[in-house]
């Protein structure tokens, strides 16, 4: 199958037909559901403290867009082994490499709409921390189906996710929005909301080259991602897309 996938196609394109024939061949449609409830209950054991630090931070909205980038290294499908304490605290103090902060509240303190994309599924306890923040009406969009250990409806119900914002689904299985494969509902969300926050590499590698305007919160996790963005492996961002600046 691998030598027949095009070596332009993304790397969610790509995921998607891998753990589409993990599937198949398994019998298990989603293979990473324990580690998914895991991941959840261990960010739901930290979230009372990060609330509170949150809430008590000089600048709130800054400290939950932190967090919310700590959220992304529950990446199965990178590593599978990361610390979330450690990570937590490190990315609290550690400078953004792309801080894109002031175009990202001006654009927030007009916006009446938010479109807010999931990544992974432990990771929608800390975007719950900054929808929380935000304050404002916000869609959170989920991937259509179980892959890898991206998020799905349940794992934002189990996150909490449903208390705060309204849940749709991208339309699609792949690891990442790719706009083609993606309903037309999610792509009506996506054209007529006011602001849109992307989460994670693989909705960045879907969006990047996107023409609207979109906010990218994310680690960079391995070199390919680190050289698009001109930044280094580990660092953290909070970007506009290349297209709009």
């Amino acid at each position: 199958m691998i030598k027949d996938i095009p070596l332009y196609a993304t790397p969610p394109e790509t995921a998607d037909l891998i753990y589409k024939k993990i599937a198949e061949t398994t019998g298990v449609a989603d293979p990473y559901k324990d580690q998914k409830k895991a991941s959840i209950l261990e960010a739901l054991a930290l979230y009372p403290q990060l609330k509170i630090k949150v809430e008590s931070s000089p600048d709130p909205l800054l400290t939950a867009i932190k967090l919310a980038i700590a959220g992304n290294v529950i990446d199965l499908g990178v590593s599978s082994k990361y610390n979330l304490k450690n990570e937590i605290d490190k990315i609290l103090v550690q400078e953004p490499a792309i801080f894109h902060y002031e175009e990202f509240k001006a654009t927030l303190k007009k916006a009446g709409t938010i479109l807010y994309l999931g990544d992974n599924a432990g990771e929608s306890v800390f975007d719950r921390l900054l929808i929380e923040t935000i304050n404002k009406p916000i869609t959170y969009v989920v991937r259509d189906k179980p892959v890898i250990n991206d998020v799905i409806l349940q794992d934002a119900i189990d996150s909490g996710i449903n208390q705060i914002a309204d849940i749709i689904s991208s339309g699609s299985s792949a690891p990442g929005i790719i706009p083609e494969r993606c309903s037309r509902e999610f792509l009506d969300y996506f054209t007529n909301a006011d602001m849109v926050i992307s989460k994670g590499q693989g909705n960045y590698e879907g969006l990047s080259e996107t023409r609207r305007l979109v906010f990218f919160l994310l680690k960079a996790k391995c070199p390919v991602i680190a050289k698009n963005l001109g930044v280094n492996t580990g660092d953290i961002i909070l970007s506009m897309n290349a297209g709009i600046r």
